[in-house]
């Protein structure tokens, strides 16, 4: 196309873009680095390991549950309760209604304090029966994780709250319980091997 060709409308649009190597405006600069700078100084700053009163309240321990006990030092099985049981079976001793059993006025938790030990050590699996109704779920095992005085102090806690009026559990128990058991590799299944144990 000759010059004389191109048309008025043609010499009214601008020329097409093309990339150039344009700087990156100094303020944009100065405004990254003091960003970046202010974010190494706070996370610097900042608690890590920050007080309980930000959260929900509760400190390290208690997330991680109950430590050992010493040996001869007096286990709070209050303490145990709220970090191992209470997700399930609730603060009031209520459970969840057909999902976890509750152990205020429970025959299992009131019955005889060895098959109580041997569930708690064990575990359950399966259809179980509370106070009348059947619940078919998993209870953990407990015995890998706690130690004779704190399966004792926990036992002793639940069977002693809610209405419960059952004589407290010794450590002796648990760890007689403990030996005689110790053969078994899974939990129990529910009302059939439990049962008759009551």
């Amino acid at each position: 196309m000759k010059p004389d060709e191109i048309h008025p409308q043609q010499r009214r649009e601008n020329p097409e873009p093309q990339e150039v190597e344009n700087p990156m405006p100094w303020f944009v600069i100065v405004l990254t680095a003091l960003l970046l700078a202010f974010g190494v100084l706070y996370i610097a700053r900042s608690a890590i390991f920050g007080a309980p009163a930000q959260g929900d309240g509760r400190s390290a321990a208690e997330l991680q549950g109950a430590a050992p006990a010493a040996a001869g030092a007096a286990v709070d099985g209050a303490a145990v309760y709220a970090s191992r049981c209470m997700a399930c079976h609730q603060a009031s001793g209520a459970g969840l209604p057909g999902v976890f059993p509750p152990l205020a006025g429970s025959e299992w938790v009131t019955g005889k304090e060895t098959t109580l030990v041997a569930l708690v050590l064990h575990g359950a699996s399966g259809s179980l029966t509370v106070k009348g109704s059947t619940y078919n779920g998993v209870m953990p095992a407990f015995g890998a994780q706690l130690q004779d005085a704190e399966l004792a102090a926990v036992l002793t806690h639940v069977r002693s709250q809610w209405g419960n009026g059952a004589a407290p559990v010794i450590a002796d128990t648990v760890a007689t319980v403990r030996q005689e058991t110790a053969a078994r590799t899974e939990p129990f299944k529910g009302d059939a091997e439990l049962v008759p144990l009551q």
